[in-house]
């Protein structure tokens, strides 16, 4: 399969373009992840860093789920892969992790993400809060959020990526 990346077009809607933007970074990473191995996937490339690809979607896959199913509609959807225990939790892979099921996870809380958005005006306040602070957010700035989190998860994606294997691009 071979992930197919598309730019909003410039003269997009403010809507079309933010849900434009943030499905180009998913769909770079699922680019940065594609034809590799489960191993290479789970393998941290930078010491002494534990990061790896497959910790990447899985992270993810929980930030989506925050903010698209807990924040914005308020959702009732506990942590998957982190706990108060091991904050980290979601970075953390181990030989069991399959990217299938990986991919699978990211893949539903991507399809929640969209379902939960659709309609939801840019500017109306949330209906849940934010766990730590309390504070209601608009989709607005959720989606720009959504953007700045996927670009600097990418940055690093491409780092790992290029180590893994020598393959580069943007």
């Amino acid at each position: 399969m071979t992930t197919e990346r598309r730019e909003p077009a410039v003269d997009a809607d403010e809507r079309t373009m933010l849900e434009g933007w943030v499905d180009y970074h998913r769909q770079t990473l699922a680019w940065k992840c594609e034809g590799l191995a489960d191993e290479q996937l789970r393998t941290a490339a930078v010491a002494p860093s534990t990061l790896s690809l497959m910790g990447l979607v899985r992270h993810m896959a929980e930030v989506e789920r925050s903010w698209y199913r807990r924040v914005l509609a308020d959702e009732d959807a506990g942590p998957m892969h982190y706990s108060d225990e091991d904050p980290d939790g979601d970075f953390r892979v181990s030989g069991s992790d399959t990217w299938q099921e990986v991919h699978a996870a990211w893949q539903a809380e991507i399809e929640a993400a969209r379902r939960n958005a659709a309609g939801v005006p840019l500017g109306e306040p949330t209906r849940g809060k934010h766990l730590r602070t309390g504070e209601r957010f608009t989709l607005r700035w959720i989606h720009t959020h959504m953007i700045e989190e996927y670009a600097r998860h990418n940055g690093h994606a491409d780092l790992i990526r290029e180590r893994l294997d020598g393959a580069t691009g943007d």
